[in-house]
């Protein structure tokens, strides 16, 4: 996806030509809004000012404010899960790539990265209580970090570089708290030194 415009929905309804825009441009500057101020605390005015659109356009293309969050949010996920599976994919052993997926998260929990936060994280503290249908959005996307650290586990003891003692479910879950945490940590400023010696330290869950 590169160019898009506005929804056919949207052109029937709308009177003049349809203005044309990036949409994965616009949604990388609207997840950036969002990761860093949450929700809430976003307007449109925001969103219009971060994604170069006039309001008229926003609307058009994605209805309200939670259409943007839904849109930047799997744009969100999308990306990062081609990066993790990359830094996986690097590693020879099991073990190694449990490493490599906490590492990951690791990176993006220090500096000005760490200060952005994680849209999934701040999705998770927004709309748990709020909005049904977004928290199980997210709840899919801790899922699939879950199930993806289990197999990695799992491939660490076929290999002989976790020991079969390890309960996958359970270190995968421990992981799950352990990397959506960095990223709270990760919004007062840690240093990137604090944060690998605390990578390191979860590591002894696969020891």
């Amino acid at each position: 996806m590169t160019v898009a415009t506005l929804t056919l929905e949207a052109k029937t309804r709308s009177r003049g030509r349809p203005r044309e825009f990036d949409m994965d441009a616009a949604l990388d500057s609207a997840l950036r809004v969002f990761s860093e101020r949450g929700y809430h605390a976003t307007s449109i005015s925001d969103l219009t000012e971060a994604m170069d659109l006039a309001s008229g356009s926003i609307y058009k293309a994605f209805k309200d404010k939670r259409g943007v969050f839904l849109a930047a949010f799997g744009r969100y996920r999308q990306l990062g899960r081609r990066r993790v599976e990359a830094m996986i994919a690097s590693a020879e052993t099991g073990r190694d790539k449990v490493f490599q997926m906490v590492m990951y998260y690791t990176e993006l929990s220090h500096g000005d990265a760490g200060r952005k936060g994680c849209l999934v994280v701040g999705g998770a503290n927004d709309f748990a209580l709020l909005d049904d249908e977004t928290a199980a959005h997210v709840a899919t996307a801790f899922a699939a970090d879950e199930k993806l650290m289990a197999g990695l586990i799992r491939i660490g003891q076929a290999d002989g570089t976790i020991p079969t003692t390890v309960d996958p479910d359970a270190a995968a879950l421990a992981f799950l708290c352990f990397t959506k945490g960095l990223r709270v940590i990760g919004k007062t400023g840690r240093s990137r030194q604090e944060m690998v010696a605390a990578a390191e330290a979860a590591m002894k869950l696969v020891t």
